[in-house]
């Protein structure tokens, strides 16, 4: 498919990309090929595609010998993969939000490799989702934003980047131009390949409610943030066995560190997390 190909499909069933979807269709085949390169895809992968809209990365997933389950929202560019699902059977489409997706229902024939164009509206809640449920893929080619692949820099220590560091090894990235899509946005793309991994904790909630609740006032000291939860005795104990600063700020502390302080503060009798 290229964009001749898009508009006329578009044409055909009466639609304008919907910037409230954040419909921005990939149109270049190249980057389309590398994506799917990238991912490693072979015969027989069992494959989670998220929002797929046109079906550019789908066809190219199918060509590759891919087991497709696609999810989309649009009801309307949901059918039309519909039509591409009667002519070959390694395709399942399901109209649905993929933020009210059971993925429990994908047990039986995890682990999937996802490959996606994420919907840029709702990347963060999106990436979220996928890496708390990693157990059930091996594998993510994610297509983002480049200012939401800054955001989960290995360098910083930012939500996001805890969050991908505790659920994923490090990713390997290439960048897409704006111009290989329509409508064209107003900023290049990078695709994200990793792996899932086995994650320090079996329970991330507590934490990363914990760390949530710190960067919401991220330039505040965590001995005042966290007063919520734990007294201020027991905080400065645990910042002093974990070896951190009285003064820090969420931003200020590694993965390695925030475990260490959440490691001491687990027996507090104040802890209601």
């Amino acid at each position: 498919m290229n964009l001749s190909d898009h508009l006329n499909l578009l044409q055909k069933i009466g639609r304008d990309p919907n910037k409230g979807l954040s419909q921005n269709f990939l149109i270049d085949n190249n980057s389309a090929e590398k994506i799917v390169r990238t991912a490693g895809i072979i015969p027989g992968d069992p494959v989670l595609e998220i929002g797929p809209g046109c079906g550019m990365l789908t066809t190219h997933l199918l060509r590759a010998g891919a087991h497709v389950i696609a999810i989309e929202k649009d009801a309307v560019l949901s059918q039309e993969l519909g039509r591409l699902q009667t002519q070959d059977k390694r395709l399942h489409s399901i109209q649905k939000d993929f933020l009210l997706f059971d993925l429990k229902s994908l047990l039986s024939t995890s682990p999937l490799k996802v490959v996606a164009n994420l919907p840029y509206h709702i990347t963060t809640p999106l990436f979220e989702i996928l890496l708390r449920h990693g157990s059930l893929f091996s594998s993510f080619t994610l297509m983002v934003q480049k200012e939401f692949a800054d955001r989960i820099n290995l360098k910083s220590n930012s939500y996001l980047a805890l969050l991908f560091q505790f659920h994923a090894h490090p990713p390997t990235s290439f960048k897409v131009s704006a111009s290989c899509f329509y409508p064209k946005p107003q900023i290049d793309s990078v695709v994200l390949h990793f792996d899932s991994r086995p994650p320090p904790l079996p329970d991330s909630t507590p934490l990363f409610t914990l760390i949530r609740h710190a960067f919401q006032q991220k330039r505040k000291m965590i001995a005042s943030t966290l007063r919520t939860y734990f007294s201020h005795d027991k905080i400065m104990a645990s910042l002093d066995q974990a070896g951190i600063s009285h003064t820090a700020r969420p931003e200020s502390l590694s993965l390695d560190q925030w475990l260490s302080f959440y490691a001491h503060l687990q027996n507090t009798l104040h802890c209601v997390l």
